[in-house]
């Protein structure tokens, strides 16, 4: 059970509206079979950010025990998503100086390239979450992708940064824990979401992604294959559903109802005459809301978020590189009906609906294809790659060793000639 046991990784969500927890494993293809997953209604978080941490415990429990039970199998370490407004990114360029030419740049010499970008000064009550490198610069040599294997004395790289709030690391650390497990990597939730959605093709000719969540809207910005630009909007699903409560004076439930089941981004889709009625509270009379006025409600608001995720892409300066991939939609809001038309006609790229599919062997779970967990997907994925990251490692310090295992052989060799040597000359002498 240890060896299956370390091949499987869980992801947890946290998110505004759900807390998920997704476990999966590796099969021989390569794929990635999702095992069991578990799913709870989240209160303690808003806005991406934990606000109550026992309420948010406890929801964590919740989800890990329902996925222990669908997966048969016992969770101990997660990886964690964080998002949040408190989300930030930059730019910076590092370098290194290597005292040999002779030997070529190794892996290790990139680890403390990026390690040394982690010791950077960040403002007050802020820490690095990711080190992302996006080109590597040999001796003034530009624009190089992998420099492991070439000569060279000067390594500078050019990172992206994503930093966010210590506090919001740490509470999502301490309700972690409280639940009794353990955190493996904190993961920036719109990178999670790209890996679950976004094919290798995508990456490479520039893509947005957009995770339209609860609570936040994520974006992550793709260019031959690097990072470029992450951001995150305080706006999402959950402004809509209070939009439509108070425009339509109803509960917040009822709200979530029609928004799910007869909401549309798009007024001019739905017919005048189409009409749902609500039961009214404790005798009174049952109310009775046009479909056109409640999809009118939901596109003043969608617009508004697109206009801010047109904003953010005007903004990374990226425009001109995204029109063969266009835009990724995800998360829960993506759900929506009409919302690639009216995204389409905001911000005039072409856009499709992403299914974390892209990577998955078929599995028993049917729910998990949804956009909805596409965040979960991608944690369970950068799961696999980090074991696979330092897993290599172990190897190469292997090797180093027989290397220097070999360097001992000749010196004990030189020794036993110098030893049988000295022997032959106290014999001489005796």
């Amino acid at each position: 059970m240890h060896q299956q046991q370390e091949d499987i990784v869980a992801g947890l969500d946290i998110g505004t509206t759900k807390i998920a927890c997704i476990v999966g494993r590796r099969n021989e293809q390569g794929k990635i079979e999702i095992l069991g997953m578990g799913k709870s209604r989240s209160d303690g978080v808003s806005r991406g950010v934990v606000s109550n941490i026992q309420k948010t415990v406890d929801s964590i429990k919740e989800a890990v025990r329902e996925a222990e039970n669908s997966a048969g199998v016992d969770i101990q370490t997660v990886n964690v998503g964080i998002a949040g407004q408190h989300i930030r990114s930059m730019h910076h360029r590092g370098m290194i100086t290597r005292q040999s030419l002779e030997e070529e740049i190794r892996q290790q010499d990139i680890d403390a390239l990026i390690d040394d970008m982690y010791k950077l000064v960040m403002p007050a009550g802020e820490e690095i979450i990711h080190v992302l490198p996006q080109e590597y610069i040999v001796d003034n040599e530009q624009g190089i992708k992998d420099p492991i294997g070439m000569s060279g004395v000067r390594l500078e790289a050019n990172f992206h940064i994503i930093s966010g709030q210590v506090t919001a690391a740490r509470n999502i650390n301490k309700c972690v824990h409280r639940a009794n497990l353990e955190v493996t990597e904190l993961i920036l939730e719109p990178l999670a979401s790209a890996d679950a959605v976004l094919s290798a093709e995508e990456k490479e000719a520039g893509v947005v992604l957009v995770d339209i969540g609860g609570g936040t809207t994520d974006i992550a910005i793709f260019s031959e294959n690097i990072i470029r630009h992450t951001a995150v909007i305080p706006f999402g699903g959950n402004v809509i559903t209070e939009d439509i409560k108070m425009g339509c004076a109803i509960l917040r439930d009822q709200a979530e109802l029609l928004k799910t089941r007869f909401g549309s981004a798009l007024a001019a889709e739905n017919k005048e005459n189409e009409v749902v009625c609500i039961p009214g509270l404790r005798g009174r009379e049952p109310k009775e809301i046009s479909v056109k006025n409640l999809a009118h409600i939901i596109q003043c608001r969608m617009e508004e978020i697109l206009e801010h995720v047109h904003f953010e892409i005007k903004n990374s300066g990226l425009e001109k590189q995204l029109n063969a991939g266009g835009i990724v939609l995800t998360g829960g809001g993506a759900q929506l009906k009409h919302l690639r038309q009216l995204t389409e006609y905001i911000t005039g790229l072409s856009t499709r609906i992403g299914y974390p599919n892209e990577h998955l062997a078929p599995s028993k779970v049917v729910d998990v294809t949804s956009p909805l967990y596409a965040t979960g997907v991608g944690l369970v994925m950068r799961g696999f790659s980090h074991l696979d990251r330092s897993r290599p490692r172990v190897e190469k310090t292997n090797k180093v060793e027989v290397t220097t295992h070999s360097a001992n052989r000749v010196g004990s060799w030189f020794t036993q000639v110098l030893d049988k040597a000295s022997e032959f000359m106290k014999d001489d002498e005796s």
